[in-house]
């Protein structure tokens, strides 16, 4: 099972899926004259992720029922990510590194995945190499690069396309702001970054969370 189909349980699950989608401005998405990929640009959205050490982003993710909500999103790489729901969301995501982790505070359940199971691991899996997986998507802008990345020998990690825009503020020159990821079942949610904040200090501990299994609910 994957983390998408365990989310649609219930509907506030639905609203806050594994598989994670992206839209772009019309003007970006649907140009009246469609701009070819410009060769290197590949490239440069890989040294955009890799130059990350760690980054916070406000983030607001809306499933394909339009249903949304948000949150702080917290990045360390490698493989570390944690999505801290808005007030009244009793759901958190985490990634350790290893495995990403879905706790739902409101049942007291545990749900964990491997990283390179959901499509989150095209940002997070260590040994996911997006120059490998990665095509380049015309977007129409020359500022704009669209990378979506699937690996066509596991088609049930499903798939993610990462968009970047041209920043001299951000490292390697372009800020991821959004992404849409699809799961094998068609299932699509939409992620949007505003406020990203690069290189600060980002305890492992930002990556543990309780486990409401536990009486005792110590950090895990």
């Amino acid at each position: 099972m994957n983390i998408v189909t365990s989310l649609t349980r219930k509907p506030l699950r639905t609203a806050i899926a594994g598989a994670l989608a992206v839209a772009l401005p019309a003007a970006i998405l649907a140009p009246s004259a469609p701009v070819e990929a410009a060769e290197g640009d590949l490239q440069k959205a890989v040294a955009a992720l890799r130059d990350i050490s760690t980054m916070k982003a406000n983030f607001t993710q809306t499933d394909r029922q339009g249903q949304t909500v948000s949150g702080v999103m917290t990045l360390k790489r490698p493989g570390k990510i944690r999505f801290q729901y808005q007030d009244g969301v009793p759901l958190l995501v985490v990634s350790n590194g290893k495995s990403l982790t879905l706790i739902d505070y409101d049942v007291n359940q545990v749900e964990r995945w491997p990283i390179k199971n959901s499509p989150l691991g095209a940002l997070l899996d260590p040994d996911r190499d997006i120059a490998k997986f990665g095509k380049l998507v015309p977007t129409g802008n020359k500022d704009v690069i669209s990378v979506e990345v699937r690996d066509p020998r596991r088609p049930e990690f499903g798939v993610i396309t990462l968009i970047f825009i041209r920043n001299g503020a951000a490292p390697g020159g372009y800020q991821l702001t959004n992404w849409v990821a699809l799961d094998s079942q068609n299932h699509r949610t939409t992620v949007r970054l505003t406020n990203q904040r690069y290189g600060m200090s980002v305890s492992d501990k930002a990556f543990n969370y309780k486990d409401p299994r536990r009486s005792s609910r110590r950090p895990r």
